[in-house]
């Protein structure tokens, strides 16, 4: 399963994108990131953000995200699940969001 993160795409995202499973970012980029989340829609292309350390805006990015690491408790991770159609929202790890996926 290839795995890329937005800091390594350089010039060029939606090639050096091409073929992975993945894309993950950090909450601090989701909102520089729009254009290339509709990429990610048309390429098949799961998106991952850790957002810890942040209280996540709610926005229409979140209907791009796949999975999202965020602070607080269990009960916490499934309100914004419901809240966000987010399809796993995890909280309490320690874990990189890389050892969460599928």
């Amino acid at each position: 399963m290839r795995i890329v993160t937005l800091d390594e795409l350089g010039d060029n995202p939606r090639q050096a994108m091409a073929g992975a499973r993945w894309l993950v970012m950090k909450g601090s980029q989701v909102a520089q990131s729009t254009a290339l989340l509709m990429f990610t829609e048309l390429d098949d292309i799961l998106v991952a953000v850790d957002h810890r350390g942040a209280v996540p805006q709610p926005g229409l990015w979140q209907r791009a995200v796949h999975c999202i690491m965020i602070d607080g408790t269990a009960e916490d991770a499934e309100t914004f699940r419901r809240s966000s159609g987010i399809t796993k929202v995890i909280a309490q790890s320690n874990e990189a969001i890389e050892a969460h996926l599928w």
